[in-house]
């Protein structure tokens, strides 16, 4: 029950802060918010707070905003009938929350972790059973002193092979000196190292608490980013697989990302606000795109009119969205066909 709340939870955070990001723009702009919903129909109960209907409906899946006259002309505070730079930032408006919570979250898990920089000493991050590190007493989360960085201890280390070194390590505060012997080149296994350890000289700073959150921010605006890019790229990738008649493998439907979730919920907080800022900018990415029904396609038609000095004829433009609704919905059943059928060779 857990993993299903966390997942319901997850999902309605997105969509409702997608929406919201809606709701704020249209109203800023002067256009009539008719409902703002929390879930979706049918409804359980409403209540109008000016001219907008704020209700709670049955299925707890996120929100939804509707405006007034969204496809054809129904009065001046209708969104049809505003300027086109208008109805540009009030569709830009859900993405952009999107990318904003996801800046958010990642600033939350490093102001509670701390900043990752380079610092003047490595920490051990793995030791593999039967290594020479092992041998030598090397554990997890041990800090080697006395290297710049990690390429300058692998250049020391390679050029002892089968020599005794002496390493200072530091842990809980206590510094010891361990002696180790790397071992020869012929003797190491494939995929391993001279001693059998992974190490990093990145390390999770402690700032003043204050500054925390402000860098963090910093921080997850590069780490959004950072998804960003990923993310087009496995979508380019998704692509051009499909092009070539390939199923592709890695993509997820609800299924696959309940099952995930269910993971991250199992992880702690952190790793469910990790888990919850890239789905934000994915779903961020993913409505950009130009196909009908999602924002990018509605951008689209707004482009195009301010190209060609003419709109589209509504009645063309909602049966475009209609066929592009159909199609996503019938690639999201076989995305989750694809999940179920995947979880059951498991």
């Amino acid at each position: 029950m857990g993993s299903i709340l966390t997942f319901l939870i997850i999902l309605s955070v997105l969509i409702l802060v997608h929406e919201l990001g809606h709701f704020w723009s249209a109203k800023r702009h002067g256009i009539k918010i008719e409902e703002f919903g929390f879930g979706y129909p049918p409804r359980l109960f409403g209540s109008k707070i000016g001219d907008t209907v704020y209700s709670l409906n049955l299925l707890p899946f996120g929100g939804f905003v509707r405006m007034l006259g969204e496809d054809q002309a129904a009065g001046n505070r209708s969104f049809f009938v505003q300027k086109k730079s208008v109805r540009m930032l009030v569709l830009l408006a859900g993405v952009t929350m999107n990318f904003l919570l996801g800046v958010v979250l990642f600033g939350a898990i490093y102001t509670k972790l701390g900043i990752p920089e380079p610092v003047d000493y490595l920490t051990v991050t793995n030791v593999i059973p039967g290594s020479p590190a092992e041998q030598a007493g090397i554990k997890a989360e041990d800090r080697i002193t006395g290297f710049k960085d990690s390429q300058e201890f692998i250049d020391y280390i390679n050029q002892n092979r089968g020599v005794t070194v002496k390493l200072t390590i530091v842990y809980s505060d206590v510094t010891q000196i361990v002696e180790v012997v790397p071992r020869q080149a012929s003797d190491t296994p494939e995929g391993q190292g001279a001693l059998g350890v992974a190490i990093t000289n990145i390390d999770f700073v402690q700032y003043p608490l204050w500054q925390r959150p402000f860098r963090g921010m910093a921080l997850g605006v590069k780490e959004a980013f950072a998804w960003g890019r990923e993310i087009l790229k496995a979508l380019g990738q998704t692509v051009a697989r499909l092009i070539q008649g390939e199923k592709p493998q890695d993509v997820a439907g609800p299924v696959g990302i309940y099952q995930i979730s269910k993971s991250a919920g199992e992880q702690g907080l952190l790793a469910v606000f990790q888990f919850t800022g890239i789905l934000s900018i994915n779903l961020a990415i993913l409505n950009l795109l130009p196909l009908p029904a999602l924002d990018g396609g509605r951008l689209v038609f707004v482009i195009i009119e301010a190209v060609f000095r003419r709109r589209v004829k509504p009645r063309f433009e909602q049966a475009i969205h209609l066929v592009g609704m159909v199609l996503l919905i019938g690639f999201m059943v076989l995305i989750t066909v694809n999940d179920i059928h995947r979880l059951v060779a498991l």
